[in-house]
Protein backbone atom coordinates (compact mmCIF):
# COMPACT_ATOMS: atom_id res chain seq x y z
CA UNK A 1 0.00 0.00 0.00
CA UNK A 2 1.64 3.08 -1.28
CA UNK A 3 1.73 6.11 1.12
CA UNK A 4 -0.53 8.23 -0.19
CA UNK A 5 -3.31 5.05 -0.23
CA UNK A 6 -2.62 4.54 3.20
CA UNK A 7 -3.60 8.03 4.54
CA UNK A 8 -6.89 7.71 2.46
CA UNK A 9 -7.60 4.84 4.26
CA UNK A 10 -6.68 6.63 7.63
CA UNK A 11 -8.88 9.78 6.09
CA UNK A 12 -11.42 7.42 6.01
CA UNK A 13 -11.44 5.58 8.71
CA UNK A 14 -14.44 5.28 11.57
CA UNK A 15 -12.68 5.56 14.61
CA UNK A 16 -16.24 6.43 16.81
CA UNK A 17 -15.97 2.63 18.03
CA UNK A 18 -15.86 1.38 21.88
CA UNK A 19 -16.90 -1.54 24.05
CA UNK A 20 -19.37 -1.85 26.74
CA UNK A 21 -20.17 -4.24 29.32
CA UNK A 22 -23.38 -6.70 28.45
CA UNK A 23 -23.95 -9.97 30.54
CA UNK A 24 -20.21 -9.48 31.98
CA UNK A 25 -18.64 -9.44 28.94
CA UNK A 26 -17.10 -7.02 26.79
CA UNK A 27 -19.15 -6.47 23.52
CA UNK A 28 -17.96 -3.65 20.72
CA UNK A 29 -19.82 -1.06 19.29
CA UNK A 30 -20.21 1.09 16.79
CA UNK A 31 -21.34 4.48 16.99
CA UNK A 32 -22.98 6.68 14.62
CA UNK A 33 -24.34 10.23 14.49
CA UNK A 34 -27.74 10.61 16.28
CA UNK A 35 -29.93 11.43 13.12
CA UNK A 36 -28.68 8.41 11.25
CA UNK A 37 -29.48 6.09 14.25
CA UNK A 38 -32.66 7.41 14.10
CA UNK A 39 -33.15 6.97 10.61
CA UNK A 40 -31.92 3.20 11.20
CA UNK A 41 -34.41 2.20 14.12
CA UNK A 42 -37.71 4.45 12.90
CA UNK A 43 -37.06 2.26 9.52
CA UNK A 44 -37.40 -1.22 11.45
CA UNK A 45 -39.23 -0.49 14.28
CA UNK A 46 -41.75 -2.93 14.79
CA UNK A 47 -40.65 -5.40 11.94
CA UNK A 48 -38.72 -8.86 11.72
CA UNK A 49 -34.94 -7.92 10.89
CA UNK A 50 -32.22 -9.63 9.95
CA UNK A 51 -28.65 -7.65 9.53
CA UNK A 52 -25.89 -9.24 6.80
CA UNK A 53 -22.83 -8.48 8.71
CA UNK A 54 -19.73 -8.96 6.24
CA UNK A 55 -15.81 -8.33 7.22
CA UNK A 56 -13.64 -7.23 4.05
CA UNK A 57 -10.05 -7.54 5.25
CA UNK A 58 -7.89 -4.99 3.50
CA UNK A 59 -4.14 -5.20 4.43
CA UNK A 60 -1.00 -4.44 2.28
CA UNK A 61 1.26 -7.16 3.86
CA UNK A 62 3.30 -4.02 6.28
CA UNK A 63 1.41 -4.45 8.87
CA UNK A 64 -1.74 -2.40 7.83
CA UNK A 65 -5.06 -3.80 8.49
CA UNK A 66 -8.53 -2.07 7.66
CA UNK A 67 -11.67 -3.83 8.06
CA UNK A 68 -14.69 -2.79 5.88
CA UNK A 69 -17.50 -3.99 8.16
CA UNK A 70 -20.86 -3.86 6.02
CA UNK A 71 -24.15 -3.72 7.62
CA UNK A 72 -27.00 -5.16 5.00
CA UNK A 73 -30.54 -4.82 7.12
CA UNK A 74 -32.98 -7.23 5.44
CA UNK A 75 -35.36 -3.99 5.86
CA UNK A 76 -35.92 -0.99 4.75
CA UNK A 77 -32.71 -1.23 2.11
CA UNK A 78 -30.63 -0.09 4.54
CA UNK A 79 -26.37 -0.66 4.15
CA UNK A 80 -24.30 0.79 6.45
CA UNK A 81 -20.44 0.35 5.94
CA UNK A 82 -17.50 1.14 8.55
CA UNK A 83 -13.98 1.06 7.78
CA UNK A 84 -12.19 0.32 10.81
CA UNK A 85 -8.40 0.30 11.19
CA UNK A 86 -7.38 -2.61 13.42
CA UNK A 87 -4.04 -1.72 14.11
CA UNK A 88 -5.86 1.22 16.54
CA UNK A 89 -8.94 -1.32 17.54
CA UNK A 90 -7.77 -5.04 18.27
CA UNK A 91 -9.57 -5.20 21.43
CA UNK A 92 -12.72 -4.92 19.29
CA UNK A 93 -12.34 -7.69 17.11
CA UNK A 94 -11.51 -9.36 20.01
CA UNK A 95 -14.53 -9.06 21.37
CA UNK A 96 -16.47 -9.30 18.26
CA UNK A 97 -15.27 -12.71 18.10
CA UNK A 98 -15.87 -13.97 21.31
CA UNK A 99 -19.39 -12.68 21.74
CA UNK A 100 -20.47 -12.95 18.00
CA UNK A 101 -21.87 -9.68 19.07
CA UNK A 102 -22.01 -6.26 17.39
CA UNK A 103 -24.03 -3.45 18.29
CA UNK A 104 -24.94 -0.04 17.14
CA UNK A 105 -25.83 2.74 19.33
CA UNK A 106 -25.88 6.88 18.63
CA UNK A 107 -23.21 8.46 20.01
CA UNK A 108 -25.07 10.30 22.25
CA UNK A 109 -26.50 7.64 23.82
CA UNK A 110 -25.26 6.21 27.24
CA UNK A 111 -23.47 3.13 26.00
CA UNK A 112 -25.70 0.16 27.19
CA UNK A 113 -28.22 1.48 28.61
CA UNK A 114 -29.96 3.64 25.93
CA UNK A 115 -30.75 3.11 22.20
CA UNK A 116 -28.33 0.48 21.40
CA UNK A 117 -29.46 -1.67 18.84
CA UNK A 118 -27.57 -5.31 19.07
CA UNK A 119 -27.14 -7.48 16.53
CA UNK A 120 -25.80 -11.41 16.68
CA UNK A 121 -23.72 -13.11 14.24
CA UNK A 122 -25.17 -15.73 12.60
CA UNK A 123 -21.97 -17.52 11.77
CA UNK A 124 -19.48 -16.74 14.69
CA UNK A 125 -16.78 -18.37 12.63
CA UNK A 126 -16.42 -15.58 10.45
CA UNK A 127 -15.29 -13.41 13.39
CA UNK A 128 -12.52 -15.61 14.37
CA UNK A 129 -11.57 -15.79 11.49
CA UNK A 130 -11.09 -12.35 10.36
CA UNK A 131 -9.79 -11.70 14.02
CA UNK A 132 -7.07 -14.28 13.18
CA UNK A 133 -6.42 -13.09 9.61
CA UNK A 134 -6.04 -9.08 11.31
CA UNK A 135 -3.59 -10.89 13.60
CA UNK A 136 -1.38 -12.22 10.81
CA UNK A 137 -1.53 -8.93 9.00
CA UNK A 138 -0.23 -7.02 11.79
CA UNK A 139 2.56 -9.20 12.54
CA UNK A 140 3.76 -8.10 9.51
CA UNK A 141 4.30 -4.56 10.81
CA UNK A 142 7.05 -2.54 9.71
CA UNK A 143 9.20 -1.35 11.99
CA UNK A 144 10.17 2.53 10.87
Amino acid sequence: MARDELDAFLSQRHTNLGLFDFEGKKTPCIFVDQQKFDHIIKTIAGKAVSVETNLNILQDGLGHVFVRVTLQFSQGGIEEQFLIYANESLEFFEALAETSMLTLSSSKSETGTTNVFMIQLPKPERAENALEIIRKGLKNKQKP
